[in-house]
């Protein structure tokens, strides 16, 4: 309602359609992923999430933003994450409450809906106001995408989105301790990124998935090396233009 201008949510304001019109990377935290996508990505806005501080002894590329909502993935990566200087770091209001932690942070409502539950209609619901909701969508890259929605992007690209967690095989980036074991986390994540496509549509906002292989088919595939080399020619080309 706006009215307590002290809340824990009102620093989400400086982030309304702070990139309105631009680009940005959703960078995820798949076994698809590599250290040499980020060197790539070190001149591009990006948002990524929970694990990815796992790779900075590898790589001086930084996010420009990151997120984190589950307060077990926190508890085993908050270490690494006060380690390093990350500017803009986005919790959830559920990580705050528990951890009772403000300072660094910029907190966003998250709702679960009845995902806490057990159901078999997996159903969401998107958000372009994070300041006011962003909704549980099975995945913190979810939550991301509406962050980035909020912030303006009309542009936006999903980089190690693997969407698959076959307990035969890394199930993340860097290796942290934690296994999905449920055969139904797929399914939950692709009926969410159904309802990021139907708002896209909607709203001419663009999502590509620039993710190599996986099993997310619901965005268009784009490969990340060629998006990468025509924004260089581009800029190649504005340079010699001025």
């Amino acid at each position: 309602m706006n009215i307590n201008k002290s809340s824990q949510y009102e620093k989400m304001k400086l982030f309304k359609n702070t990139h309105k019109g631009q680009r940005c990377f959703i960078v995820a935290t798949g076994p698809s992923l590599t250290i040499d996508d980020l060197e790539k990505l070190k001149n591009e806005t990006t948002i990524s999430m929970n694990s990815i501080c796992l790779s900075f002894d590898e790589t001086d590329w930084r996010p420009t933003y990151y997120g984190i909502q589950d307060v077990k993935v926190f508890n085993l990566l908050e270490n690494s994450i006060e380690k390093y200087d990350l500017k803009n770091k986005f919790i959830s209001d559920s990580i705050s409450k528990e951890k009772n932690i403000l300072d660094g942070y910029f907190v966003f409502p998250l709702n679960y809906l009845n995902h806490n539950t057990f159901h078999k209609n997996y159903r969401t619901k998107f958000s372009n106001d994070s300041y006011s909701v962003v909704y549980d969508g099975y995945s913190i890259t979810y939550s991301m995408i509406q962050l980035a929605v909020y912030m303006g992007f009309s542009e936006i690209y999903l980089v190690g989105v693997d969407c698959n967690y076959s307990i035969n095989s890394a199930q993340h980036f860097k290796d942290y301790g934690l296994i999905e074991q449920s055969s139904e986390a797929v399914k939950r994540m692709i009926s969410a990124f159904k309802e990021a496509k139907k708002f896209s549509e909607r709203s001419q906002i663009k999502i590509y998935n620039a993710t190599r292989g996986g099993m997310l088919e619901v965005f268009e595939r784009v490969n990340l090396d060629e998006v990468l080399s025509t924004n260089k020619e581009l800029e190649e080309l504005r340079e010699k233009t001025i």
